[in-house]
């Protein structure tokens, strides 16, 4: 007798000339996604809702997690992985999490060949054992997904916090797959059904049509364009994906990269801006510095107005070391802590645009002012919609074209605590700066002499920056950006009071 798998052709087999469907329900690891664990996502929950020390926790239960998969089920499994990432935390911080951090990762894992025929249908379902509250957003925003059924978890009313433990029929596989496919479908069975391991085959013999994802390490992911919304704005620290091994490097550099970030932070503080560019590479900061800028302003004649576009907090600080010489700087929700701590002049603004117009003047008649109009960094290669206020200050504008790499640790943060941010980018093993100094605009693209108006002026610049980065332009601004990934608008008072609210 042919086994159960055998009449589930390869996705590879499957003929789509033409041809679309009315409903699918699909599998998510290993189907959908190229990655067969479901690890690494429970890891950036753990880290990015929870805190490192969980998902230290986390990595070291693996072989028990292992151990449970292989020889006892993989419903014990999951739910070793679910007690550890989820239990105590809040359910908010769960679902900012899976929000703002998941569908980066999930989107650069998307299997080409199971997504050409997830597409190709209208009524789209995911059947998976990972926790609804963890896919559901991705699955909605990405894939274009209809409905998520997930595990899920159980959550203390009273304190809004997830048990650990999961709720109903417990976790999703094999035989329960396969009775949630039937309660969402009913009497009219999906059309297809894809999935990639044994577990899969109950659902998978309710549809129509039904292919077997395999295993394969030459799959090709699909281009992030081909999905259906972009991701521009994510969250949380961790650059690569932590699978086991990308997991054990990060925690075994932590204590030498906290260690080597405080060196490069306080060693650098006191010394000069001219020095310090020599003092980088000593320290593994690779500083790259293109162009002329312009020289220091003459006594009695207004400062430079350099304008850049904002990839981490530490922009204006480096455009100075670049420069070789203090420059001043304006802030937009920066901590005075923060301020403080800063080794250039760092001058808060209060968004009454008449009072910032004359504390940005007053700053520009003592010397030379960088400003970032885009209000808030951009992880991703896109330009925010720049605030125009700048042009109708100066008619000395030069643009600066800002690009920075990590490879281990982000140093921006939505949801977490800002003054950890330029550690954070001093933990990454090589981390590399990069400041282009571009010509400055000409006399007719400027408000003043020009006569151009202030937003023509911006989206020029904004413009100009994007050609040289390779970078794409947007209207998309501060407020879209906290509102999705932080559930504020970005204010300090806003993200403090969101904070103690959740």
């Amino acid at each position: 007798m042919a086994s159960p798998a055998a009449k589930f052709p390869p996705i590879t087999k499957r003929n789509l000339s033409g041809k679309t469907y009315r409903s699918i329900a699909a599998d998510l690891d290993g189907t959908l996604l190229i990655s067969r664990s479901s690890f690494p996502y429970f890891m950036l929950v753990a880290i990015e809702a929870g805190s490192l020390l969980r998902g230290l926790a986390l990595l070291l239960s693996l072989p028990l997690v292992i151990v449970s998969y292989l020889f006892v089920s993989e419903s014990l499994a999951i739910q070793i992985m679910i007690f550890i990432s989820f239990s105590g935390l809040k359910v908010r911080d769960i679902e900012l999490a899976a929000r703002a951090v998941l569908p980066r990762f999930y989107a650069n894992d998307v299997r080409r060949e199971s997504w050409e025929v997830f597409e190709k249908c209208e009524r789209k379902v995911v059947v998976t054992a990972n926790p609804t509250v963890m896919v559901e957003p991705f699955v909605r925003e990405c894939l274009g997904g209809d409905k998520v059924l997930g595990t899920e978890i159980e959550v203390n009313l009273k304190t809004k916090r997830a048990t650990g433990f999961v709720k109903g029929a417990g976790v999703l596989v094999a035989e329960k797959k396969k009775a949630a496919v039937l309660a969402e479908f009913r009497d009219v069975a999906p059309e297809v059904g894809i999935g990639d391991r044994k577990s899969d085959h109950d659902f998978m013999a309710l549809c129509k049509e039904a292919y077997m994802v395999h295993e394969d390490k030459e799959a090709k992911p699909v281009p992030q364009d081909r999905l259906k919304s972009r991701i521009v704005f994510h969250d949380g620290r961790l650059v690569q994906r932590p699978d086991p091994v990308n997991a054990i490097l990060m925690y075994l550099w932590l204590p030498a990269g906290f260690i080597l970030s405080l060196i490069r932070v306080y060693l650098n503080i006191p010394l000069p801006e001219r020095i310090v560019r020599y003092t980088y590479p000593m320290l593994g900061i690779n500083l790259v510095i293109r162009g002329s800028p312009p020289p220091r302003p003459s006594p009695g004649s207004p400062g430079n107005l350099y304008i850049c576009n904002h990839r981490t907090a530490l922009d204006p600080i480096v455009i100075a070391i670049a420069l070789g010489r203090k420059v001043s700087c304006v802030t937009y929700s920066v901590s005075k802590l923060s301020r403080f701590q800063s080794p250039i002049p760092a001058v808060a603004l209060t968004r009454d645009r008449a009072a910032d117009a004359a504390m940005i003047s007053s700053i520009l008649q003592k010397g030379d002012l960088v400003i970032c109009p885009e209000g808030t960094t951009c992880r991703e290669p896109y330009l925010l919609r720049f605030s125009a206020l700048f042009a109708e200050l100066s008619d000395r504008i030069v643009p600066v074209a800002v690009n920075c790499r990590q490879n281990m640790f982000y140093g921006t943060t939505v949801r977490g605590v800002k003054f950890w941010d330029a550690y954070f980018f001093f933990m990454n093993p090589r981390p590399t700066y990069e400041i282009t100094f571009l010509e400055r605009l000409p006399e007719d693209m400027t408000c003043k002499a020009g006569g151009k108006s202030s937003i023509e002026v911006a989206n020029h610049v904004q413009k100009v920056l994007a050609g040289v980065l390779g970078f794409e332009c947007t209207q998309l601004t501060r407020k879209d950006k906290y509102m999705l990934l932080g559930g504020n608008d970005g204010k300090v008072e806003s993200i403090n009071g969101a904070n103690k609210s959740s």
